[in-house]
Parts: structure tokens; sequence; C-alpha cells
């Protein structure tokens, strides 16, 4: 199933956020919008009304978990999922119980990443668009 709605990526390096856009694209035709900060993602998840939210946990100005906190209390139903190169449990477990529905190594493989997001869309949107 092609994923043709608008993801946001939130990262505060900008190769990162061109990298994950890349694989993103592997998802079908989405609209990719971006921000350098948990901040500056959180007025663009309100200007763009994203279906999708892929979110940094170790950013300046304002750090992912505490974005992901803000934006599941704007939007419960946000379908957020955290990109670390940190994977300690700690971190994980309270990205889950934050509301994240997955988590991604940014040092994971280009293939693995896009398979990783494929299943994360048909779990989350399928039959959403039919």
């Amino acid at each position: 199933m092609p994923f043709d709605g608008k993801i946001l990526i939130v990262d505060d390096e900008p190769h990162v956020r061109k990298f994950i856009g890349l694989v993103a694209r592997g998802l079908g035709s989405p609209v990719l919008v971006e921000a350098a900060d948990g901040e500056e993602g959180l007025a663009k998840y309100a200007a763009e009304t994203p279906d999708l939210v892929l979110l940094d946990v170790n950013m300046p100005v304002l750090d992912g978990l505490e974005a992901l906190k803000l934006l599941r209390q704007r939007d419960p139903n946000a379908v957020v999922v955290m990109l670390t190169s940190l994977a300690n449990r700690h971190t994980i477990e309270e990205c889950v119980k934050l509301g994240a529905v997955g988590y991604i190594r940014k040092d994971t493989a280009k293939n693995t990443i896009l398979a990783e997001l494929s299943t994360i869309v048909r779990d989350c949107f399928e039959g959403d668009e039919g």
C-alpha cells in the first residue's frame, strides 16, 4: 500500500532529515515537512497537520521526549515514531509510555528503516484510505 500522506521529520541535523526523507520517499509519494527542533516541530505540526511524525529524541531547544509529551497532549491521535542514535532501554520505555508508536535507530541500514516505516504505516493507516 503506497503511503501518500504528509510526514513531518523533526531532527536538529540537516543531513539526518535529508536521509530520513529519502528513505521515507520509498513509502510512496509522501509530502515531506521538516523541522530543526522540538519547538519548531510543534509549530509545523499545528500548521501542517501531518499524518506521521518522525521525531528525534536528542535535540536542542525542546528535546524529543518533551515535544512528544506536548504533541500527544494537543493531539492524542498523533502517530509519532521516535528517531534515536542512542537506544537505551529507559529512553525506549519512556517513548512508548508517552505514546510513540515505535522507535527507529538512525544508524540502521536504509532498507531496514524503510521496512520498519512500512510496517508502522501499514499498522497505523491500513484502511484509512479506502
